[in-house]
């Protein structure tokens, strides 16, 4: 899985605007972990880190689309991505109960966030359930 490293430690209190829009931050995954999808309209993704007092807020968009097999018929369909996402990221969640959940981690005494897998996270559950290319689909 693509790893992109945001140091925490240096994000001012008004916080940072961060712009994603290399396509293999999800077309790796995608390949890696065998997604039946590939990119329509390019995505793209942007991330605001906002400084807590126990932690970081992470708020953004992704946008685009993929082409998906219909979920009925198997026929190829593009499906446009849309979301909107907020995170709540803190190095003791990477510590305790719900450290398969976080995103941060701290190297040599600096905390840095995984916007790849948070990123990827995001897309993941941007997609539907049950894809299908128009509603009421017959199927074969």
């Amino acid at each position: 899985m693509t790893k992109t490293w945001i140091a925490l430690n240096d994000i001012p209190a008004e916080g940072r605007e961060f712009s994603f829009s290399d396509q293999s931050l999800w077309t790796g995954p995608m390949k890696e972990l065998d997604v039946a999808a590939r990119i329509g309209t390019p995505l793209e993704a942007s991330m605001h880190i906002v400084p807590q007092d126990d932690g970081w807020l992470v708020t953004g968009r992704l946008s685009g689309s993929v082409v998906l097999p219909c979920d009925v018929c198997a026929e190829e369909y593009e499906q446009a991505i849309d979301a909107d996402f907020d995170s709540f990221e803190s190095l003791d969640m990477a510590e305790g109960e719900f450290a398969d959940e976080c995103h941060v981690r701290e190297e040599r005494g600096v905390p840095r966030l995984d916007a790849g897998g948070l990123l990827w996270e995001q897309f993941m559950l941007s997609l539907p359930v049950r894809p299908e290319c128009r509603p009421g689909c017959k199927g074969l």
